[in-house]
């Protein structure tokens, strides 16, 4: 089969695990017999950041974000087979699809600008909502958790169009020099609770930093992540110390140094820090309910996201139970690869080439 793949989210300004797990995905698929994959992109001046550029250089329409979007959601122009020449499947990436002739598969991470527009821009819920309603005659509909399933069928799309696909996690190894280089680095402590995740409303920030304030022992907030939307507003009196993006290669060292990982986000399509910070042997918490709770799959501290109290005594929990949480993290993480997710989208290509 010859796939046409967008990867066009490659150059937003904020790609986030959206982007990352596309990249994991085309690797993998790139290294099946029987898949032909040719990304696609609108023409760019620049090259995306380096922790988000593309194995093999995608192909070009003659169209970048936002016109491209725009184009595709108003007028189904520019088709992806300009650039890639016949296909036999079409994959969306995004929930912004393509133009195109082919049987098409689209991915949907989440929907959270339906349940909390507020959260994000205008612009973007726009472009996001005529997106989505574009979503609906899309032969396959691919989601990363059950809980989006969940809600596109609760927004009255198909049931049988539906395929879960849950991403995988990168098994890295982390050397003692990682570990001194990214604690010189970031003038990290001995022991501090991580964040990481774009810096957005729905990430829960504030709620997450005055619980970390009421712990007992003396132990910071470090928050990890590029700048997003919305106003994210913490008290100048926390100690909370952001230290930005963090590239690829000092990732997984930061997760390591972490006494505690929190991930309570208000809304997930996934939640991949989870499963990032259990691979690195840190005990996590996060939500209950919804995607998180099923990222975590049993192996994390559960907390109500909109309780303060919550949060904290989660976080204490994970301390006194760091061994048990890291044993079942390992065991969680053992079985969420890239090759399965790869594997399960390459069956959806299947089931929709005609």
């Amino acid at each position: 089969m010859r796939v046409a793949y967008t990867l066009e989210q490659c150059w937003h300004d904020v790609p986030g695990g959206t982007a990352v797990a596309a990249l994991r995905v085309y690797d993998e698929l790139r290294r099946l017999d029987d898949v032909d994959v040719v990304g696609v992109a609108g023409r760019h001046r620049r090259d995306p950041d380096p922790a988000f550029r593309p194995s093999a250089d995608p192909v070009r329409l003659p169209l970048a974000r936002p016109w491209l979007y725009e184009t595709w959601n108003r007028f189904e122009w520019p088709r992806v087979e300009r650039a890639t020449g016949p296909i036999d499947v079409c994959h969306s990436t995004v929930a912004v699809p393509a133009a195109t002739r082919a049987p098409h598969v689209v991915t949907v991470h989440d929907v959270a600008f339906v349940h909390t527009p507020d959260r994000f821009t205008g612009h973007g819920v726009r472009v996001m909502t005529a997106g989505l309603d574009r979503c609906r005659v899309a032969d396959l509909v691919l989601c990363p958790s059950t809980a989006t399933a969940d809600d596109l069928v609760r927004l009255g799309f198909d049931d049988d169009r539906i395929r879960v696909v849950p991403w995988g996690v990168e098994q890295v190894e982390v050397t003692a020099d990682d570990l001194a280089r990214v604690r010189s680095r970031f003038s990290l402590p001995e022991r501090f609770v991580l964040a990481v995740g774009t810096l957005e409303p729905r990430k829960n920030l504030p709620r997450l930093a005055e619980a970390v304030s009421r712990l007992d022992d003396d132990v910071p907030l470090v928050v990890a992540g590029a700048t997003g939307w919305g106003d994210v507003t913490i008290d100048d009196d926390l100690d909370v110390r952001f230290v930005g993006f963090v590239p690829h290669g000092d990732l997984h060292a930061l997760y390591s140094l972490a006494t505690v990982f929190a991930y309570p986000s208000l809304e997930e399509g996934f939640g991949m820090p989870i499963l990032e910070a259990m691979s690195t042997d840190t005990p996590v918490v996060t939500s209950c309910g919804g995607a998180t709770e099923e990222a975590a799959g049993g192996a994390a501290v559960l907390v109500d996201p909109t309780d303060v109290d919550s949060i904290a005594g989660g976080v204490v929990e994970a301390m006194s139970r760091r061994d048990v949480l890291v044993g079942a993290g390992r065991s969680r993480v053992s079985s969420a690869t890239w090759a399965a997710s790869a594997a399960a989208t390459a069956a959806a290509y299947r089931e929709v080439a005609r």
